[in-house]
């Protein structure tokens, strides 16, 4: 039995025992592994017979020399197979592994729009219009509540009227100026010019006996 039947099964296994993605790529990278390690071991016989092979010629034992060259080559053989069975399953193994990919986006694609068409189920385009429009109405109306709340109260603008204003604003004014003309009291007696010049005489007098 060869090491893909051995990890794998046989077909009639492999027909009775249906395995999940997952453990399909967790088993090919099982025989990845199995078959890097082989291929290091062979590619070791592959050294330890050329290293042989030179020194039975140096030897000048021929036919050993020939047999480790054989040896040599039926290695070099099977770690082509070798090289070939890892690149067969490292394509299957990254193709599975897309094809698993894939189906889990699908899967969540799959549930995303069932989610959004149940969602739209109770949803419908005339509700939403309705809606709109019953917002639309209720704005309107706090609008006008609240233009009929800030203007003034009913006969308000008779209470302010602007020529009335101007007289009661002039009748204050001329109410001030009487009131700061009565604080002021009577203006001092300005002296006449003779009662000056009696101050004034004697010290021109003084000054001036001429005077």
């Amino acid at each position: 039995m060869s090491v893909l039947q051995r990890i794998f099964g046989s077909s009639k296994q492999q027909k009775s025992n249906n395995i999940t993605s997952e453990e399909a790529i967790q088993r090919l990278s099982s025989v990845e592994d199995l078959l890097n390690k082989k291929q290091e071991h062979i590619e070791t016989q592959i050294e330890n017979e050329k290293a042989n092979a030179l020194k039975y010629s140096k030897q000048g034992n021929k036919r050993a020399a020939i047999l480790a060259l054989k040896k040599k080559k039926k290695h070099e053989n099977t770690l082509r197979q070798i090289d070939g069975t890892l690149t067969t399953l490292e394509i299957q193994r990254e193709s599975l592994q897309n094809a698993s990919s894939n189906m889990e986006v699908f899967h969540v694609m799959r549930n995303a729009a069932a989610a959004l068409k149940k969602t739209h189920d109770n949803l419908d385009v005339d509700q939403v219009h309705d809606l709109m429009d019953d917002l639309s109405e209720q704005n309107h109306i706090g609008e006008e509540i609240a233009n009929a709340i800030s203007s003034p109260a009913l006969g308000g603008s008779d209470l302010y009227n602007d020529a009335d204003l101007e007289r009661e604003l002039d009748e204050l004014a001329n109410l001030d100026l009487a009131e700061e003309m009565t604080n002021i009291g009577a203006l001092p007696e300005v002296p006449t010019t003779n009662k000056m010049k009696e101050k004034i005489d004697p010290i021109r007098q003084l000054e001036d006996p001429t005077f």
